[in-house]
């Protein structure tokens, strides 16, 4: 459902506007309205956090490769893995000197060699533009793919890998969407983080397309094989875990084991098992660093694009720009090399959850709402164009509030009653204030073609300017960004806000148990510098007017005219008012 109702719409959204506008996150919700600039920095910000712990994660591969060419490695000696998590948890991350509070007592000097060197990779497969960047991405993708079916073979033809496939697939638990309402909200945050969108990175890759590329086909292609490989993917963790309860004498869910248990230590030990088995190790470990090296130059990608389309970077080159990126993440991944260096980024990463809901909302709201808003306000008027959003916002708010703050077997009627009353009455003066326009223009307005032009006029006019550069949009694409995708989303935002754990505390106020200074505290930091970077466009509008070399005001004219808005296709005297940036149309980098 994640997939299908908000992800790929969502992935449709950003690279149809890259494309279309040939430009990053901030340039293209900038063109909407300059107070959303925000959305683009955020998104941006938001791509950056993730990648400097996701560079740690990768030189704990590293390092566990390495590692498995000594004599302690624990991945080829048997066992049920338990020895292996104990490796990878006290030697690898390095929490044998944690004390009972969590906090970090020490520097890994190890890992911070291996972070140094991921860096350099990382930066090693942006500096030479996109062109080079896509041939990398031939192998960082490709070989893991045929490694992930030698896998997947192997694991199935082990003894006892039905039972871990049945347990994958075979048996459904649906209460856990009752009892785990978190859950709703985590596996839309999931879908974000999988398919790339809300980070920047999706409308970055499409501002390097040419601007009539089919847009919705790359979408669902993309989405499409994630989600597939992750499928795939499953099948072949299950079945090593089937071989390994069926190895124990025990149930596939008595194993109590998974996250980066599973990843370093289960996994691995199956593995090495099998004749051969620590070259099979090293082999898992190669897949897993070219699947992670791949995702963190594409996370940093987003920032890249951004960045070398601002007035004050546009002339350094990209090799420059992603050696600066690369320095100054290392310098903040550092916190993750530390003893406590798995807390932290369990930390970040839970939290990073909130700012991709807020970021989705956000890019959703913009697209549906914002775009065109100057023009429906000056054709109906304000009080029927702000009556329809509080309609539609200010129920889905008041519901949440009835549904999440009333204990009791009553919330569900309360909350759509509060839902159904505060819509209609919404309704009801916005049709006060259209009945005015109408009476005023009576040859021009019916009922229905007035709340059509209210309701869809603006987010069908997009889809129409976008269709004639980028090709075919379906009109239900359109509904759901107007009418459905923001709304949800929201509710999915507040959901998370207020879930509880197994211990009925606050998810969001005390996550994991964690000591509140510093892991707690870095959570929130999280949070609320992505909502401040936001505000902050909203407040002061020009705080971010120098992130862009385009001039979005002028852009969004041609936009509403109907015209191309091709920069290399406009007057003259326009090209003064918003030069190409040399990040999206460099022929050298256009792939």
């Amino acid at each position: 459902m994640a997939l299908f109702i908000i992800g790929i719409p969502l992935l449709i959204l950003e690279i149809s506007l890259g494309q279309f506008y040939q430009t990053g996150d901030i340039g293209v919700f900038g063109s909407f309205h300059s107070r959303f600039r925000g959305v683009g920095v955020s998104s941006v910000a938001c791509s950056y956090m993730v990648v400097t712990y996701y560079s740690v994660l990768i030189a704990w591969v590293v390092k566990a490769f390495f590692d498995s060419f000594g004599d302690e490695a624990p991945w080829d000696k048997g066992g049920n893995g338990t020895e292996a998590i104990d490796y990878f948890l006290e030697e690898i991350i390095g929490q044998k000197t944690l004390g009972d509070d969590g906090r970090p007592t020490r520097m890994i000097p190890a890992n911070v060699g291996y972070s140094a060197l991921v860096w350099f990779i990382i930066w090693i497969c942006l500096a030479g533009g996109t062109k080079w960047t896509g041939r990398i991405t031939y192998f960082t993708m490709g070989l893991p793919i045929i490694l992930l079916f030698i896998f997947l073979i192997t694991a199935c033809t082990l003894e006892g890998s039905g039972a871990g496939i049945k347990e994958y697939i075979g048996i459904w638990d649906m209460s856990v969407l009752t009892d785990r309402p978190d859950c709703w909200s985590t596996a839309v945050s999931q879908i974000f983080f999988s398919i790339g969108v809300t980070f920047g990175i999706m409308t970055a890759f499409g501002s390097y397309n040419e601007r009539n590329e089919p847009a919705v086909l790359h979408s669902c292609v993309i989405a499409g094989a994630n989600s597939m490989f992750s499928f795939i993917s499953g099948f072949a963790v299950f079945a090593a875990l089937g071989h390994l309860a069926h190895l124990q004498g025990v149930e596939v869910t008595d194993l109590g084991i998974g996250g980066f248990s599973l990843v370093f230590g289960t996994w691995p030990v199956v593995f090495g098992s099998l004749p051969g088995g620590i070259h099979w190790v090293r082999l898992l470990f190669v897949n897993l660093f070219l699947l992670g090296i791949d995702s963190g130059f594409g996370l940093l990608e987003g920032g890249l694009t951004a960045a070398a389309d601002t007035v004050y970077l546009s002339k350094f080159s990209k090799a420059q720009l992603g050696g600066m990126m690369s320095v100054s993440g290392f310098l903040f991944s550092l916190i993750y090399c530390t003893d406590a260096g798995l807390n932290y980024l369990d930390v970040v990463d839970f939290y990073i959850n909130f700012v991709m809901l807020l970021v989705g909302f956000m890019e959703t709201f913009a697209a549906g709402w914002i775009y065109g808003l100057e023009e429906q306000v000056e054709q109906f008027g304000k009080g029927a164009v702000y009556s329809y959003f509080a309609a539609n916002f200010g129920s889905v708010i008041v519901a949440c509030c009835i549904w999440f703050g009333a204990n009791n077997d009553h919330a569900a009627w309360g909350c759509f009653l509060g839902l159904f009353l505060c819509y209609f009455a919404g309704i009801g003066a916005t049709g006060f204030f259209l009945k005015a326009k109408m009476l005023a223009e009576p040859d021009k307005w019916t009922w229905p073609s007035i709340m059509y032009e209210l309701g869809f006029g603006n987010i069908m006019d997009l889809r129409d300017k976008l269709s004639s550069t980028i090709g075919w949009l379906p009109k239900i694409w359109a509904f759901m960004m107007k009418q459905l995708i923001p709304h949800v989303i929201l509710v999915l935002f507040i959901n998370l806000a207020v879930s509880e754990n197994d211990d009925g505390d606050s998810l969001f106020g005390n996550y994991g148990g964690y000591v509140t200074w510093p892991y707690r505290i870095l959570g929130y930091a999280v949070v609320f510098f992505a909502f401040f970077l936001f505000l902050l466009g909203m407040v002061v509008p020009n705080a971010y007017k120098g992130l862009t070399l385009i001039d979005e005001k002028t852009l969004m004219e041609d936009l509403m005219k109907g015209k191309d808005a091709d920069p290399e296709g406009v007057d003259e005297a326009d090209k003064v008012s918003f030069p190409v940036p040399s990040s999206s149309l460099n022929e050298e980098n256009n792939v």
